[in-house]
């Protein structure tokens, strides 16, 4: 089993959800971050005063999938994702080593 975070853009992510829901893909955690890499923040104004805004807003996506599904997941999101510019985001891939159910405790591939 494999965990994916992707870290996308706001308006990406109704798009991205309904890719992975038609998909097959039930079941996501969604965080707001805030962050950096090349795109280096921006500058906005605000009453005339300009001001540096380093870390800019995401927001951060994570799937739990099958290996199996792995492939599929990542295409997805990064099709889904991508407007071609700066700041489209990065996918990341960890493997889980397991899985438990709180409710159940259903372990393994049975309790995602």
């Amino acid at each position: 089993m494999k965990k994916v975070e992707a870290i996308i853009r706001h308006f990406k992510l109704e798009d991205v959800k309904n890719a992975l829901t038609s998909q097959g893909i039930d079941g996501m955690t969604i965080t707001e971050v805030r962050g950096f890499g090349r795109q280096k923040g921006h500058t906005e104004m605000y009453r005339g005063t300009e001001y540096a805004v380093d870390f800019v807003p995401k927001v951060k996506i994570e799937v739990v999938c099958q290996d199996s599904d792995l492939d599929k997941v990542i295409e997805t999101i990064k099709g889904t994702a991508q407007t071609g510019q700066i700041g489209d985001g990065k996918i990341f891939v960890t493997p889980l080593e397991q899985i438990v159910r709180i409710r159940t405790g259903e372990m393994g591939p049975e309790a995602i």
